[in-house]
């Protein structure tokens, strides 16, 4: 049947569900064009349902099954109509009496039994009462305090009960969440929770952060609900009148379900041009481990998709959602994400998570070990109950993890061939991508624009992934005997049944090609534990360099790591790795790497700037074992301050084997998503004074693990809010960096040490090298155009 013949069915707020649901007369409720929907697909009719604009409140979620489903020839659509905004919301809009209470205070009865897990005021979200207060110049948590679970500070509170205490994991691997149940008799707090990472190593001593205590109503915008009261208190701001503002409390955790099964899936259903807003928040009900990552999971979203096959969510905005957004779990095939803008989530955007079920000789906890006696030796997965074969293509996926740290803009777990392509990722505390461990590879990840991750975590880049699969640190194999054939024929048959032990669960290689990344506090690029079987070509990294810890068959060529190098780590003897045709731009920083590596590691190319002529890169190859092709010299960058780092014909870089690739088809496409999308900050490139329009010098140093320039040009004092041309700027801190643990953040322009002024960098090397070891010493800073002041030792 041709789509044109299909019915097509309306919905308006302002319909009734008695009429035909025609567009003179829509019907009023979404369940009940489903309703008419079904009855036309069952007849094999393509479906329409054209939805109004307005605000569709949900009082539970809009839920698929497979009788909805339709069919290749003719699909079920349900599509927003041009003209206005069609929202599906998990809110309800309260209608409110507002009294005085004391102070600043104002409050008003809620109905029974509704409870308010957010506040929304004329669309904007309040805080729970809190401390310390919300400060959005302070980058992890808003804002984090020490003392917030003391006795001393709990003493202030008469009854803290369905409070949350919000912590980061001690070594910065995510975070945990925890629900108050009151205080013990000596007036310390009771709390449960912590479960949602899965390598726990207890609270962070510093990053933490109460909320939804009553004696913490304190500032503007913030609201406490006391539940047994029924009653809502807030601290308005001078600007809102509360009495005529649209206030609403956010009550459902998922909007929309496809709930179907491998054996009866929900087939060719899409959603088309919606705003999906406001949900629950989910962070107590994260706790499902997932496999031997850092990670746990909660099965569920904004959107939620079980059991489908050729669905689509395209075109549409997701957004003020206190969970994960999109979430696909278990059996899914060639579920379409696309075209659609993610913002504001309070877990991940898009996640693809397989069953355990699926996996064979599972493990579930870091510290876990098995025998290669108790392996199932056979490759690949179990069964069928995982995400494979789906799509996220041209999103613009921004501000995830707002509640969850743990949690990425796309994550990837126990699934396979998933390909994330031309989306624009920024403003995570964690990595822009995440996969988490090797079953079973395949995906491909090409033309996205991913930078401003890992925020207000740690030890990430902005892509990681682990491999801690089921050969991964087995008891009785040592995995650096692995590929390192014995002469005994016996032996080497023994040996070559081993090598393919890495490639039990990552069955497909995973393709990261034609990204740019930038990550500031860790690695562009980050393959940790045993994450085998990738291929790494053509990306751009700006900040952080690549890193490839343990695993085996990785071959990463032809990439560009701009003001940083070549990270291996901890080796295995037999990996295998491939190193080639790369450019970077430092020595290799490598940590426990035996030599030679690898299988190949040659043809790299040290960029040193005004080198003119091309020498053997002879550090390279003292570092490597290897690299006897590998030269230094300058690349001949094209256009590096426009970010073209393609090099001329003539390079040195050329005769190495670099290839130059396209550096114009980063991130989204659609015009309405290209608009708005932000690019990364590009690294100063250490060109003449004169290029910029000032006398200063662009100078770039390595202070540390850290990189710092001259402010140079009036458009750097414009940007900074500096009163004049003066001053250094934080170019890149790497983890591990003390700059990184003091406070600092990329950006930050340093001013004065101990009162002194910085005018350029080897005036702030020679005033910080002045400072003795533990001295106690002062910094200040502007960030965001605001001058500020941060103190420590100095180690």
């Amino acid at each position: 049947m041709n789509r044109s013949e299909g019915v097509t069915i309306y919905v308006s707020n302002g319909g009734d569900d008695n009429s035909d649901g025609s567009e003179r007369n829509p019907f009023s409720a979404l369940v009940r064009a489903q309703q008419a929907a079904r009855l036309a697909s069952a007849g094999g009719a393509a479906v329409n349902v054209r939805i109004q604009p307005g605000v569709y409140y949900l009082e539970e979620p809009l839920r698929f099954t497979a009788e909805d489903s339709g069919s290749a020839e003719a699909p079920v659509v349900y599509e927003a109509v041009h003209g206005g905004e069609v929202v599906l919301s998990g809110g309800i809009r309260l209608d409110l009496q507002w009294g005085a209470h004391e102070g600043s205070l104002l409050k008003a009865r809620v109905p029974r039994g509704l409870p308010i897990d957010q506040l929304f005021v004329n669309g904007e979200k309040w805080n729970m009462a809190r401390y310390p207060n919300a400060n959005p110049d302070v980058r992890i948590f808003n804002g984090y305090a020490a003392d917030c679970v003391s006795p001393e500070r709990a003493g202030r509170w008469n009854d803290p009960e369905g409070g949350y205490l919000h912590v980061m994991h001690k070594h910065l691997w995510g975070d945990h969440h925890y629900r108050i149940t009151g205080k013990d008799e000596q007036g310390s707090l009771l709390y449960e929770g912590g479960w949602q990472n899965n390598r726990q190593k207890g609270m962070h001593d510093k990053y933490r952060f109460v909320e939804h205590i009553f004696e913490e109503l304190d500032a503007p915008r913030e609201w406490y609900w006391n539940s047994k009261e029924g009653m809502l208190y807030v601290f308005p701001d001078e600007a809102t009148d509360l009495a005529g503002a649209v206030i609403e409390a956010v009550r459902l955790p998922h909007l929309v379900e496809f709930a179907g099964s491998r054996q009866e899936p929900v087939r060719h259903v899409e959603l088309r041009g919606i705003t999906f807003r406001l949900a629950a928040r989910t962070f107590m009900d994260n706790r499902e481990p997932l496999l031997r990552s850092d990670w746990t999971i909660y099965r569920g979203g904004a959107v939620t998709v079980q059991g489908s096959e050729d669905c689509a969510i395209a075109d549409c905005r997701l957004e003020q959602l206190g969970g994960n957004a999109i979430f696909a779990d278990g059996y899914n095939r060639r579920l379409t994400v696309q075209g659609c803008h993610l913002d504001r989530i309070g877990a991940s955007g898009v996640a693809f998570v397989g069953r355990a079920e699926a996996v064979r000789s599972p493990l579930f906890e870091y510290e876990e070990r098995q025998s290669i006696g108790q392996l199932d030796m056979e490759p690949g997965p179990l069964s069928d109950d995982y995400p494979a074969d789906c799509l996220v293509e041209d999103c613009l996926i921004t501000r995830c993890g707002t509640v969850e740290k743990q949690s990425a803009p796309v994550q990837l777990s126990m699934a396979m061939d998933i390909t994330v392509r031309h989306c624009s990722i920024y403003d995570a505390p964690r990595a822009g991508i995440n996969i988490s461990e090797g079953t079973w590879g395949g995906h491909l990840i090409e033309h996205c624009d991913i930078f401003d991750t890992v925020l207000e975590t740690g030890d990430h880049g902005s892509f990681n992934s682990w491999g801690r699969d089921r050969y991964w640190g087995l008891t009785d194999v040592d995995l650096n005997d692995l590929n390192e054939l014995n002469a005994d024929a016996a032996e080497e048959e023994r040996e070559r049944e081993r090598s393919s032990l890495p490639l039990l669960d990552a069955v497909k290689t995973t393709i990261i090609r034609n990204n740019r990344w930038r990550c500031d506090n860790g690695w562009d690029i980050d393959l940790d534990d045993g994450s085998s079987n990738y291929h790494i070509y053509n990306n751009l990294c700006l900040a952080g360099g690549i890193k490839l810890r343990e695993g085996f068959y990785r071959i990463c060529e032809n990439n560009i790591m701009v003001n940083n190098s070549f990270h291996p780590h901890v080796w295995y003897k037999g990996s295998r790795d491939v190193f080639r045709h790369n450019i970077v731009f430092a020595d290799y920083l490598p940590i426990r790497v035996p030599q030679p590596w690898g299988l190949k590691c040659d043809g790299n190319f040290l960029h040193v700037p005004g080198l003119g002529c091309a020498q053997p890169a002879s550090r390279l190859q003292q570092l490597s074992g290897r690299d006897e092709h590998s030269v230094r010299g300058d690349a001949g960058f094209i256009d590096p301050a426009a970010g073209d780092y393609r090099v001329a014909p003539d390079s040195a870089a050329m005769r190495t084997g670099f290839v130059n690739f396209d550096m114009g088809r980063f991130g989204v496409r659609k015009p309405e998503l290209k608009a708005v999308a932000r690019t990364p900050k590009l690294p100063s490139y250490a060109a003449p004074a004169a290029s910029s329009g000032s006398g200063r010098d662009a100078k770039l140093v390595r202070w540390g693990k850290a990189m710092a320039k001259n402010i140079v040009g009036l458009g750097e004092v414009s940007a900074a809010g500096l009163p004049e041309e003066s001053g250094v700027v934080m170019e890149a801190i790497s983890w591990g960096s003390w700059q990184l643990e003091a406070g600092l953040q990329v950006g930050d322009v340093l001013w004065t040490i101990n009162g002194w002024r910085i005018e350029h960098v080897d005036q702030m090397m020679e005033l910080y090298e002045g400072i003795t070891a533990g001295e106690a010493w002062k910094l200040t800073v502007y960030r965001g155009q605001r001058e500020i002041e941060l103190q420590w030792t100095k180690s």
